[in-house]
């Protein structure tokens, strides 16, 4: 195995354990304080663990074989996205805000992990294979998120509704529809390749 793929290998290893561990801090948290926006990133941690455990997979197969998983983890970059439109329903029937300061602190907690994979898997940024292409906007996405979740805990503080928790969450399912467009070409053009 080459340098690069070793490298790739640690690299995704070390961001699949950060996103599994992240995902049931999150997932708690948002389930103690009923927030959109947590629950939605929450299961984008876990859509980035799953990601990430096919790239280590994928490895050694044929550029049709990856092409494929590419198409694939554009359809995984969804789920997330259908499990918000669920949770914002419920949250447009009673815009209950949930409490501020753990909003901050989750969304906070969540940043760091986010940067810290997106900062990983920078240097494997521009790498033609979708698979790469998904784990980085996974993680770039991510990081977008939290920083508006932490603007929405902000905003709650002073404007008491749960209007702001549903709109980031909105957000957030709208960054991961970029995304798997963004995906779905790079696997187009893998495909195309093959």
């Amino acid at each position: 195995m080459n340098l690069f793929k070793m490298n790739l290998r640690k690299t995704v290893s070390i961001v699949i354990v950060l996103n599994l561990s992240y995902f049931f801090v999150e997932f708690f948290m948002a389930n103690k304080i009923g927030s959109v926006s947590l629950f939605a990133d929450s299961i984008d941690f876990l859509e980035d663990s799953a990601v990430n455990i096919l790239i280590l997979f994928a490895f050694g197969w044929s550029l049709k074989a990856r092409a494929n998983l590419g198409y694939l983890f554009s359809g995984l970059l969804l789920i997330p996205g259908m499990a918000v439109l669920w949770s914002a329903w419920q949250k447009f029937q009673n815009p209950v805000a949930p409490e501020s300061l753990s909003l901050g602190l989750t969304g906070t907690g969540a940043l760091i992990v986010n940067l810290t994979c997106a900062l990983l898997l920078l240097k494997f940024r521009h790498e033609t294979e979708s698979l790469i292409k998904a784990a980085y906007f996974s993680a770039r996405n991510d990081a977008v998120a939290n920083v508006a979740i932490i603007v929405a805990s902000i905003v709650s503080i002073f404007w008491i509704s749960g209007w702001p928790d549903l709109i980031v969450g909105i957000g957030i399912l709208l960054l991961n529809l970029d995304s798997a467009a963004e995906v779905l070409e790079a696997a187009r053009k893998e495909k195309s390749l093959s």
